[in-house]
């Protein structure tokens, strides 16, 4: 049974936040931009689609994955008063709180690009993800706590025997591939707001906890047989892209999400489960940065997209100011201002707490 810190979870979070917010900036210098609610370069840089188009298959049921194991982490640590407390304090305060205080900054800044009347509206926007995740964390804490209370019963350790094999992570792929026949996205990676991702989402939420919960031999199995997912998720992706033009059906980018995802998980057991001082700051500021950054985003568009710039300088340009004014916004403010911390998913602790 897993006790530890798993640091190496810490550290893909991270990262899987951070590439989110390359992705977002990305969108910008799309043709389809607008389509989606962003503000739209005159000036696209289509080329940058097609190494989004390959973490746009995992990103977002990565964290999903991840957040299922977060969870069973907390419920360790907790009876079941405790951990929905702390969930909601956690996850429920800053989705409220972000639908009407940050969501529509983004929307004021587009409507200030484009020259509209300004309007408010309360709306989830990005933090989409917090509403399901909280869902999820409702519907299926029931049967996690039983699973819990179960640890040494027979379905543990059948999952852990069926862990041992290197099909028995992918097989979970069945279930992915199920909800798309039944619930037929039209677009398998529009996750936002749609019956798909919910579903998606729940799926990846649920056996997340479960890899955890089957112990160590699910780590294992990852790390010894994670260059043979990413070489299937490799081969499933240069088919995706020049024979489907990165649209393949929904059964193969089911494949292709998991292998990706199971493949990083592997790497990541086997050289980032370690602690860092980056890291504790890192995983402390990641949660702020993802429910702030899109409204920060728009304001860098909005500053640098009218300059007589490269497309690509822009896009350079957009992702520094993104990243140090959200860094900056973190640590001097959400940081430092105690009750403006529990908003945004930190303790109510003092600062010298958390160092």
């Amino acid at each position: 049974m897993i006790t530890e810190r798993r640091h190496d979870i810490d550290w893909l979070r991270v990262v899987a936040i951070g590439l989110l917010l390359i992705y977002h900036i990305a969108i910008i210098f799309q043709p389809w931009a607008m389509f989606v609610g962003f503000i739209r370069s005159a000036e696209p840089l289509e080329n940058l689609w097609t190494p989004m188009t390959m973490l746009n298959v995992w990103r977002i049921p990565f964290l999903f994955f991840v957040s299922g194991m977060g969870f069973y982490f907390a419920m360790k640590k907790r009876n079941w008063r405790q951990l929905l407390t702390e969930r909601s304090k956690r996850i429920l305060i800053p989705f409220l709180f972000g639908i009407v205080a940050i969501t529509p900054l983004h929307l004021f800044i587009f409507q200030k690009f484009y020259h509209l009347p300004l309007s408010y509206y309360p709306h989830t926007g990005h933090l989409w993800f917090l509403g399901n995740i909280f869902v999820y964390v409702l519907l299926l804490s029931p049967l996690f706590l039983y699973l819990m209370k179960k640890r040494e019963g027979k379905f543990r350790k059948g999952l852990a025997s069926i862990m041992k094999n290197p099909m028995g992570p992918l097989g979970v792929a069945v279930f992915f591939v199920l909800e798309a026949i039944i619930i037929k996205p039209q677009i398998f990676t529009l996750y936002a707001e749609t019956w798909h991702g919910f579903f998606l989402g729940l799926l990846a939420f649920f056996f997340g906890f479960l890899f955890v919960y089957s112990g160590n031999v699910f780590w294992q199995t990852v790390r010894n047989w994670k260059w043979l997912y990413i070489a299937l998720a490799v081969i499933l992706f240069t088919i995706r892209l020049f024979v489907f033009a990165t649209n393949s059906p929904a059964y193969l980018m089911v494949i292709e999400s998991n292998c990706w995802i199971f493949g990083i998980f592997g790497l990541g057991y086997q050289y980032l489960n370690k602690p860092s001082a980056a890291l504790n700051y890192l995983s402390q500021a990641a949660y702020p940065l993802y429910i702030i950054h899109m409204f920060v985003l728009y304001a860098g568009a909005l500053l640098i997209l009218p300059l007589q710039l490269h497309p690509f300088i822009k896009f350079i340009g957009i992702t520094a100011f993104t990243f140090i004014l959200s860094f900056l916004i973190f640590e001097f403010i959400i940081r430092r201002i105690y009750v403006l911390r529990p908003l945004f998913g930190l303790k109510w602790t003092k600062m010298r707490t958390d160092k």
